[in-house]
């Protein structure tokens, strides 16, 4: 009996040993909540500023009061904003353009990469850049427009939560697609 008893334990006490590893478990890695992204669609914005562009009908403009033409378009559902800014051309496009691409730039500490996608519209007179920041930046997509001579309008995406590649990567692609859309429907007055 005392043999068994004593078996019994070294057989208990063996498997205890052997089963014993330094693996540590390892987390799952965080999940995220399901995105609704509503269906596309689109309406004109012409207000008393020198352009027309479409916009999506999900979203609604907000008004800088200092100047007439500087806006926010506002995305309420995915708590993201594009900042319109409209200067007037006074011979310093050089400067419009210097300032464009020092704002996009400053977010290489953060960025991965920068890509830069020209656009232009010669029967418009319609020219400009798409800037896709990919990484952690504040501003996922910036890009300017310009007729070259007389008008430039800059914008930036940006979100009013913390940035996080892998959550906002479903939004940011749907929105890109909308500031594609306004890019190539934007016309000067």
């Amino acid at each position: 009996m005392k043999t068994r008893f004593v078996l019994s334990i070294a057989v208990f006490m063996f498997l205890i040993i052997t089963s014993c590893n330094n693996d540590k478990p390892v987390p799952r890695p965080r999940g995220y909540f399901r995105i609704d992204l509503p269906e596309k669609a689109y309406k004109v914005y012409d207000d008393e500023c020198p352009f027309v562009f479409e916009m999506p009908v999900y979203s609604f403009i907000i008004k800088e009061k200092e100047d007439y033409c500087w806006m926010d378009i506002y995305f309420p559902l995915n708590q993201a904003t594009i900042y319109l800014t409209y200067k007037q051309i006074n011979n310093d496009l050089n400067a419009h353009l210097e300032d464009s691409h020092e704002f996009v730039y400053k977010h290489t500490v953060k960025a991965d990469a920068i890509e830069e996608v020209r656009f232009e519209n010669d029967s418009l007179k319609v020219y400009g850049m798409l800037y896709n920041l990919k990484g952690n930046t504040a501003s996922q997509i910036q890009f300017f427009l310009t007729d070259s001579t007389n008008h430039f309008l800059r914008g930036s995406l940006y979100f009013n939560v913390p940035p996080n590649k892998d959550s906002l990567a479903p939004v940011i692609d749907f929105i890109r697609v909308d500031i594609e859309h306004l890019m190539e429907s934007f016309e000067w007055k």
